[in-house]
């Protein structure tokens, strides 16, 4: 038996082993939910709800395996040359939109300083792909695009391109690189306006692509930087301190056909080129016109042409900036809920492999789980109203009433073991940190865990606002309204109590009625779900205080102890360089000078 052979083997049995342990979760809350109904005789809705909780437990418990897969097996790099020169060309793509051209070009300064300490610079172009609308944006990036190339001394190293028309939003913009000016490269690195790379880190991507020649993605495992606010510093402690461990489980049961989340990612151009042309779908949007999620097709698409496509987790140096608000993190979450149902038009495709179908209807899943919860809560609510009244003679003649026996029991045991699957997985990882000495980077041990109870508080408060904004957008896509490509909303996060209050009070009605009609209607669970409806009710405060800066030692990552070179550079350059240009002129002022000529890919 050949090693390729089994290593496919393996992977199918580990896939197996995940989804049957997720099954026998989810069956397990099934029928311990059945139990508990039957203590006063089984009805409709007693059914109903624990399939709710079957679906709901399922995909609770996907999570928690994976993150298991994490916990027991270590990320390694791959036996490669390193000593092997770079023999290859490879093109770093930067889409822009609407961005802050400022903080943007400051990235690129910074990467290619970075790679400018490396043996390989020379092998690397930069290419500013815009599909700015802006104007006055558009007339600065022009300007700093010219300062950066005589900055860096970048002629013929640097490209700016805007298009005319920003048709197919980012996946266009990239495709019209590739098949004007791929022919040129090997490689492409796919970053967004916010990435930030060390110059090693990339230049191992390329040696890692050229070791193995089927391999057409390479995506690493970005950590969210320079968050400042508590709900982003909250994201950021969760991406550097749980995320490696379940992009680690992920790594492993993905195999040969892994993720491509879009950016701070490197692609095979003649790979990409011959695979990953995207058809735009009959209809209109949100579930026909152009593919939004096309990273996901993407990666499918050169898994079904035979590439390998791999996350390596072990790769560092790979940075990318996060919202700073709930309110920001919604409605970046609302475009990848539609670009994820749209997935159900393609899941279907031909030639796909069963892992990448797999793969389009767990991202559907995600985003159609909370559906399932709020359908959960709203029929518990219902149920008194449709339960038979208890009889407590069900024998005739017989003198003394019949009290059947309590459920409480299994309704304590089943909300333990769900409990237990969202906050379990956090508490062994960080219970491994603390014994292997990866919790230094994060205050040490006893800072580490407080920051992870901290997240545990954190993410429990926000996630009852959190799914109903999934809701709503959910309910948006499939009543069919196009939530379009809105621009990301970097910098300062502060949101005033108007704000919040405007972003949010449809989620403090829907709390108030939700309490007021369990305190009718089931008065038994009110203790159970105010958990969900008192941050509902205070979701306007949630959302102002989350907004704030934070100035807790708790929650801490590493980069915030020690900045890691590149963002150091890229801090240096921003500084130096807001110094030297005013801000955009205010509407009414006169134009600027014109600007220099660019080079253009």
């Amino acid at each position: 038996m050949s090693g390729l052979h089994i290593k496919r083997v393996a992977l199918t049995g580990l896939r197996a082993s995940a989804l049957l342990a997720s099954v026998l979760a989810g069956f397990g809350a099934f029928v311990l939910f059945l139990q508990f109904g039957d203590a006063d005789g089984l009805d409709t809705l007693d059914v109903v709800r624990a399939l709710l909780i079957l679906i709901s437990t399922l995909w609770l418990a996907w999570g928690a395996v994976q993150a298991l897969i994490g916990l027991t097996t270590r990320p390694k790099p791959p036996a490669i040359d390193r000593d092997r020169p770079i023999t290859g060309r490879c093109v770093i793509l930067m889409p822009v939109y609407n961005e802050d051209p400022l903080a943007t070009f400051a990235r690129v300064a910074a990467m290619d300083a970075s790679l400018a300490a490396t043996a390989e610079a020379e092998a690397f172009h930069f290419a500013i792909l815009s599909d700015t609308r802006n104007e006055a944006i558009a007339r600065r990036e022009e300007a700093l695009f010219a300062h950066l190339v005589t900055e860096r001394a970048g002629l013929g190293r640097f490209f700016y391109r805007r298009r005319t028309l920003n048709t197919g939003k980012k996946a266009g913009n990239i495709e019209d690189f590739i098949s004007r000016s791929g022919a040129a490269y090997d490689y492409a690195l796919i970053l967004d306006a916010d990435s930030l790379m060390e110059g090693e880190t990339i230049v191992e991507m390329v040696r890692r692509m050229q070791a193995e020649p089927r391999l057409g993605l390479l995506q690493t495992l970005p950590r969210v930087i320079n968050a400042r606010s508590r709900f982003g510093r909250a994201m950021q402690f969760s991406a550097s301190f749980f995320s490696p461990v379940f992009a680690r489980g992920l790594a492993m049961m993905q195999g040969e056909a892994g993720p491509f989340w879009g950016h701070n990612a490197m692609v095979r151009v003649r790979a990409f080129a011959e695979s990953c042309g995207l058809p735009e779908l009959s209809g209109r949007p949100p579930f026909g016109g152009h593919i939004m999620s096309h990273d996901y097709v993407e990666a499918a698409l050169l898994a079904r042409a035979g590439w390998i496509v791999r996350l390596d987790d072990d790769l560092g140096g790979s940075y990318e900036e996060g919202p700073e608000n709930i309110v920001d993190h919604a409605k970046r979450d609302r475009r990848w809920c539609q670009g994820n149902l749209q997935h159900a038009r393609v899941i279907g495709a031909p030639g796909l492999r069963a892992w990448s179908r797999f793969v389009f209807a767990q991202g559907i899943m995600a985003y159609i789980a909370p559906l399932f919860w709020l359908g959960f809560i709203l029929a518990s609510i219902a149920a008194p109203l449709v339960a038979p009244p208890p009889d407590y003679f069900p024998e005739p003649y017989w003198p003394f009433p019949y009290f059947p026996p309590s459920g409480a029991s299994k309704a304590i045991g089943l909300a333990i073991g769900i409990f237990g699957l969202l906050f379990l997985p956090k508490i062994l990882i960080a219970a491994r940190a603390s014994l292997s000495g990866q919790t230094r980077g994060f205050g040490g041990p006893f800072i580490a865990f407080a920051s992870t109870l901290a997240e545990l508080v954190f993410s429990s408060l926000t996630a009852p606002i959190l799914l109903l904004f999934a809701t709503r957008s959910v309910i948006q896509v499939l009543l069919g309204r196009d939530g379009g490509w809105p621009t990301n909303n970097r910098g300062d996060g502060r949101l005033t109590l108007a704000e919040s209050f405007a972003a949010s009070h449809w989620i403090v009605t829907i709390g108030l009625l939700g309490l007021a009609a369990t305190w009718a209607f089931a008065p038994g669970l009110l203790l159970w779900l105010l958990p969900v409806g008192v941050p509902m009710i205070l979701a306007p405060l949630i959302l102002g205080w989350s907004s704030r800066d934070s100035n807790s030692m708790l929650m801490a990552v590493p980069t915030e102890y020690a900045p890691a070179p590149v963002m150091l550079a890229q801090e240096r350059i921003f500084e130096r360089w807001s110094a030297q240009f005013a801000p955009p002129a205010a509407a009414g002022a006169p134009a600027p000078a014109p600007v220099p000529e660019v080079a253009h890919a």
